[in-house]
């Protein structure tokens, strides 16, 4: 009997701005002018209340995001209601990643440490990722988990860094995915250019995204509706997870919360 083709399922987040839970659009964060950002949530509910929400509906690999200071003592908490479960990003070094494991996320998330001035530092991830093990690090592009926020340049998407402000010269694609591989098990991958904007997916970058991985990868940034997650399947061949934003009920939006985590656990 043939094993059973994967499906795409739903990924949760918990996005932390000056120490509440905010959904921003992603292009607008900018640490030089602050008028430039654009907010489309700011939850009255304090952090660990989404943590507890994903963990009573049993969704694995939700993110917890830092934009920025004043973020450490809301993070902690959220981590701390699920501990072992949450992944968290944001200003992560070698010099704290393993504090945070300590402080009960499942795996970290890194970006900007890996760029330095802009350039793609192979000895740094070589570091970090010995430091707390390859299956905690995931790379945004994550424990190692690789954080990459890409941003669009024609055909092509590149890496960006500092709340997507800096373009560095590393571009997403096979070869540097490959590349990556060897050092973390999880890829998170934010299409800064249409993040919060709730008019659709990148689908020439998830399907990209499906052709080129091997570990498991999450795609974030512009989903708006619950097709979207099939859509997502479909483009991926069920290699690429998805996470929701702005768009949920939860975070304003108009897609039912709990309609979705049904679908996705299906």
């Amino acid at each position: 009997m043939a094993p059973k083709q994967r499906h795409s399922t739903f990924r949760p987040c918990i996005d932390l701005h000056e120490g509440q839970v905010k959904q921003i659009v992603g292009g607008t964060l900018s640490d030089s002018n602050e008028e430039r950002l654009k907010t489309n949530f700011v939850a009255t509910q304090p952090p660990e209340y989404f943590a507890r929400k994903y963990r009573d509906n049993g969704l694995e690999g939700g993110h917890v995001i830092k934009l920025g200071p004043q973020n450490e003592e809301a993070a902690r908490r959220a981590l701390a209601e699920w501990r072992d479960h949450l992944q968290i990003g944001g200003g992560i070094t070698a010099d704290n990643a393993k504090e945070w494991l300590d402080a009960g996320a499942s795996k970290i998330i890194v970006t900007s440490y890996l760029f330095p001035s802009g350039n793609f530092d192979l000895e740094r991830l070589q570091t970090i990722s010995s430091l707390v093990g390859k299956d905690k690090l995931v790379v945004d592009v994550r424990n190692v988990v690789y954080f990459i926020r890409c941003r669009r340049r024609g055909d092509k998407w590149f890496v960006a860094m500092n709340k997507w402000q800096d373009i560095t010269t590393m571009e997403v694609n096979k070869e540097n995915l490959d590349m990556l591989t060897q050092y973390c098990n999880e890829f998170l991958v934010h299409a800064a250019d249409v993040e919060g904007l709730c008019q659709g997916i990148d689908e020439k970058l998830v399907k990209k995204l499906g052709e080129w991985v091997t570990i498991p990868t999450t795609y974030a940034g512009g989903a708006k509706s619950i097709s979207d997650l099939e859509t997502v399947n479909k483009l991926s061949g069920g290699r690429v997870d998805l996470t929701y934003g702005s768009s949920l009920d939860i975070f304003g939006g108009a897609v039912s919360f709990d309609e979705l985590v049904k679908i996705s656990n299906q």
